[in-house]
């Protein structure tokens, strides 16, 4: 499993907008085939920050989603809400304690 965590700092202006088009396709993302769990944190200290975690089968299903007409077009309409570029990590999970 692969942990993909992607750091996104929106510009004030459009953080409504922001929201809203990730609640929009949440759901697809989710479902899209290899993607196993899927979480959205806003910052408590920085309000114009946000990360998501998606929880991919492999690096096969995170690739294909890349590279889908899905992620395309969430990307499109997010990428020019950005204040700053985007971070992203691909990480292995370790340890996990309940």
């Amino acid at each position: 499993m692969i942990v993909r965590i992607v750091k996104l700092t929106i510009d004030r202006p459009f953080i409504a907008k922001f929201v809203a088009n990730f609640d929009r396709n949440k759901e697809k993302i989710r479902n899209f085939e290899g993607c196993e769990r899927l979480e959205f944190y806003w910052d408590r200290n920085d309000t114009s920050v946000f990360f998501t975690y998606s929880y991919w089968k492999d690096e096969d299903a995170l690739e294909q989603y890349r590279q889908s007409d899905l992620f395309k077009s969430v990307w499109s309409v997010t990428k020019p809400m950005f204040k700053a570029k985007a971070e992203a990590w691909s990480v292995d999970k370790v340890v996990v304690l309940p």
